[in-house]
């Protein structure tokens, strides 16, 4: 289980809204002075809170310090058919386009077609599993640390 800290914003049915700190690594790593992620950490333009809809069967209000949790494999499985599918089948529908003769542009435009149609699925199973509890973050426990600043 992964997890994370954060506070309660607000309430819904069955679930809470928790809000949390984005973490970067952008201290430890080697190349931070020459990378664009380092540089727009180090000047706070990108919004360090997030918001996420957890489901929880605690009796929480607002300002209660969380743990949310997700399971490990339900994060691996949503980063494959985000990351992964769509790359797979860009190079798939590009090389049966290659295969079948077709010329460069039309190759190229294969490629795209098929990522279009990976990013449409990708889509249509995104909203099928919105609601599915069994693949949304959860609060673990209520945590005893200092909210956050």
């Amino acid at each position: 289980m992964i997890e994370e800290s954060g506070r309660v914003v607000a309430l819904a049915p069955g679930a809470v809204w928790v809000e949390t700190e984005r973490h970067s690594t952008c201290s430890g790593c080697s190349v931070r002075s020459g990378c664009g992620h380092g540089l727009v950490e180090r000047l706070g333009i990108r919004e360090r809170r997030g918001l996420i809809l957890a489901v929880s069967d605690l009796r929480l209000s607002v300002g209660d310090t969380v743990v949310v949790g997700i399971r490990e494999s339900v994060l691996l499985r949503g980063a494959l058919l985000v990351y992964l599918f769509p790359l797979i089948m860009l190079f798939t529908s590009a090389v049966v386009a290659s295969e079948l003769s077709a010329a460069e542009p039309y190759v190229m435009l294969a490629g795209l077609g098929g990522f279009l149609v990976a990013w449409l699925v990708v889509r249509k199973r995104s909203q099928q599993t919105a609601v599915d509890p069994a693949l949304q973050p959860i609060i673990l426990r209520a945590s005893m640390t200092v909210a956050m600043v």
